[in-house]
């Protein structure tokens, strides 16, 4: 299919405003600390509109479509809603502790604490292993809005990929944290306005609001169920652990909008906000995903289903808005996850592999350079993505399972509870989670829950086992969790 002309001007436009804020944003970074966590100043309605919008990418709208489409309700259950409960009943406990860290110890950074807390071995071995991870997270995210691309508009997967990478390339490198902020906010509306149209035309093509419960008559009666294999309650429980180690601060970037925000209290605020969006927006936009199959049955590749039903469903105008905010989903995502490897890159690792970056004079180019270096490599990987397993084993399979033994010990690192687990536990946890990780790989499983949740289950296992054996507690961990005990 051609885009029309009115659809080509509307993404042109969406593309040129992303570059434009983020060229505007270039001026309001004067540090490494404004680039990084806009200088502590987000406002919450901000930080939590952001926060939403950087949880979730175009990856919803092919691999999560195609589950939506093949397994009907059960993706509500196993994606918005434990990341919404996981959200809302940590507001009051991690976002608060990412502001006492910034302002006890001058973060701009969410692994820079780990130095003091475990040492610098651990520190290291997460900074790596997590941003590798992510170049591989990021990837899946550009080559899902590269099929998008390919179903609506009939550009290559290669082109697609390059367009919305170079672009966010260059907002974000420009721009920094205040670029990505406000591209959020710009890429928020964006998506709920395309979103809204896509319920609202497919509500009227099924016969009006009737239809909200008449389809689930009319779908096969697994697709009304609330867990439909693979996706059974084990495989959500796990989900939500993994959701829970994620969007707390286990995803780096949205640590960052918590660490970011002035006080405590509009950290909570920020989270709350972003825990209400994901209980009630993922309804309307998945309602299009799960109504697909009554309007285009049959499809042999589920994850282009999202595509085509724009063709079906969108007049001509229309689907230049319902692209853009396809791209907007993916964007918000990326470009905070490529700005926080940055920040970790820039603080944590450069500084130790040449001393020259412990005291480097302009900070704020070298941040510059190392997210358009990221961002690149991101790029690649996305142009290779069915080496990996496609979009979907790179998200679920890949990052969702290697997700947990990276993020335990950094959220684990600040309860309390778990202050006599140190350098060992944490470093034996994570290694114990990459190696159940490869058998889980070679040796094959029926069931979807092992794969993804034994190797996070392993390094829990040892991280805490660890800890219990070792009891003691080293003054600058006991000083660290009286630091994190203390409202600021």
């Amino acid at each position: 299919m051609t885009l029309d002309t009115i659809d080509i001007i509307v993404v042109i436009l969406f593309f040129l405003s992303m570059i434009v804020i983020g060229v505007m944003s270039y001026f309001k970074s004067k540090s490494a600390e404004d680039y990084f966590v806009a200088g502590g100043k987000l406002p919450w309605w901000l930080a939590g509109i952001s926060h939403h919008v950087s949880g979730h990418s175009g990856a919803v709208f092919v691999a999560y479509a195609a589950v939506a489409y093949t397994h009907g309700f059960t993706m509500y259950m196993w994606w918005a809603l434990p990341v919404a409960i996981a959200i809302i009943i940590s507001a009051k406990i991690f976002p608060v502790y990412w502001v006492r860290l910034r302002k006890n110890f001058l973060i701009q950074s969410p692994l820079e604490y780990l130095k003091t807390r475990y040492d610098l071995t651990t520190q290291q071995i997460m900074a790596w292993s997590g941003a590798i991870l992510k170049v591989f997270d990021v990837g899946a995210k550009w080559a899902a809005i590269g099929i998008l691309l390919n179903v609506v508009a009939g550009i290559p997967m290669t082109e697609g990929i390059l367009i919305s990478g170079v672009v966010t390339l260059i907002y974000v490198t420009f721009g920094g944290l205040w670029g990505v902020i406000i591209t959020d906010l710009i890429q928020f509306i964006v998506q709920v306005l395309g979103g809204v149209v896509m319920f609202v035309l497919v509500l009227k093509k099924l016969g009006g609001a009737g239809s909200i419960t008449g389809i689930w008559k009319e779908l096969p009666p697994e697709h009304s169920q609330l867990f439909n294999d693979p996706y059974t309650a084990g495989f959500v429980l796990i989900m939500f652990f993994l959701y829970f180690l994620s969007y707390n601060g286990g995803g780096w970037s949205l640590a960052t909008r918590y660490i970011s925000s002035p006080s405590e209290n509009e950290a909570t605020k920020a989270a709350r906000l972003s825990g209400y969006l994901y209980l009630i927006w993922p309804l309307i936009l998945f309602f299009p995903m799960w109504a697909a199959p009554l309007i285009i049955p049959g499809l042999e590749t589920p994850n282009t289903s999202y595509g085509h039903l724009m063709l079906e469903i969108l007049p001509k105008g229309m689907i230049g808005l319902v692209i853009a905010s396809l791209f907007a989903a993916t964007m918000g995502m990326t470009s905070s996850d490529v700005n926080t490897i940055a920040a970790v890159i820039t603080r944590d690792i450069l500084p130790v592999v040449s001393k020259k970056f412990a005291t480097d004079k302009h900070p704020l180019r070298t941040a510059r350079i190392t997210t358009f270096i990221f961002t690149l490599a991101t790029i690649i990987i996305a142009l290779n993505y069915e080496r990996f397993g496609g979009v979907l084993g790179l998200i679920v399979n890949w990052f969702g399972a290697l997700l947990g033994p990276t993020a335990l010990p950094l959220l684990l690192g600040m309860l309390p509870v778990f202050k006599s687990s140190g350098p060992f536990a944490a470093i034996s946890s994570i290694a114990a989670g990459l190696i159940t990780f490869a058998v889980t790989k070679y040796i094959h499983t029926d069931s979807l829950s092992i794969e993804v949740g034994l190797p996070t289950f392993v390094s829990a296992l040892v991280f805490i086992a660890l800890g219990q054996i070792n009891k003691s507690v080293p003054e600058n961990v006991s000083g660290l969790m009286a630091a994190l005990k203390r409202k600021t």
